[in-house]
């Protein structure tokens, strides 16, 4: 019975142990290297996920610079479990707008690639006092469809409003965050 009690006693203990690590473990973030993952963009919103100093994952959203939702705004608002933070992405979005598409007019693709330096700040929660650098790189491909008709017919249709047959895109990036 007394080994019993003593086991027990050894297995409370080793279990607070651990519970205790783990919540120490989940505190506020010391900082370093990240890497950031985001999915296929619906709208102003994708989902994303940050690796490294920062483990965590939710969703983004672009905005203005008053904090408005907006599509093509210069900034995104990043949701994540453990609380938020916003990126300034206003010279990723300038080198985008600037970047040429890679056209193939037999077959109809495109692609094209960006990468620039965004910086996070204006975190709350786990992510309060934010401060870092984040190059953030994004490959768009695609493949348009044809005129079916008048005087462009057969000739690949890249028009703004006109969805593509297939696209792929990815969003990807890297750097260093303090608190």
């Amino acid at each position: 019975m007394r080994v019993a009690k003593l086991a027990l006693a050894a297995a409370v203990l080793a279990s607070l142990l651990i519970v205790g690590s783990v919540a120490a473990a989940a505190g506020k973030p010391a900082g370093g290297k990240i890497q950031v993952f985001v999915s296929q963009q619906k709208g102003p919103r994708a989902k994303i996920l940050i690796t490294g100093a920062i483990g965590d994952y939710g969703q983004t959203i672009s905005v203005d610079k008053n904090g408005k939702v907006n599509q093509n705004g210069d900034f995104q608002k990043v949701n994540l479990k453990k609380g938020t933070f916003e990126v300034d992405a206003t010279a990723l979005n300038k080198k985008l707008g600037t970047a040429g598409p890679k056209v193939n007019p037999a077959t109809c693709s495109l692609v094209f690639s960006g990468s620039a330096n965004t910086t996070a700040f204006n975190g709350t929660g786990l992510y309060k006092g934010i401060k870092g650098k984040i190059k953030i790189t994004v490959t768009f491909a695609g493949i348009a469809p044809r005129f079916t008709s008048g005087a462009n017919k057969g000739k690949c249709n890249f028009g703004q409003n006109v969805p593509p047959l297939s696209q792929f895109q990815t969003i990807t990036g890297a750097g260093s965050v303090s608190f």
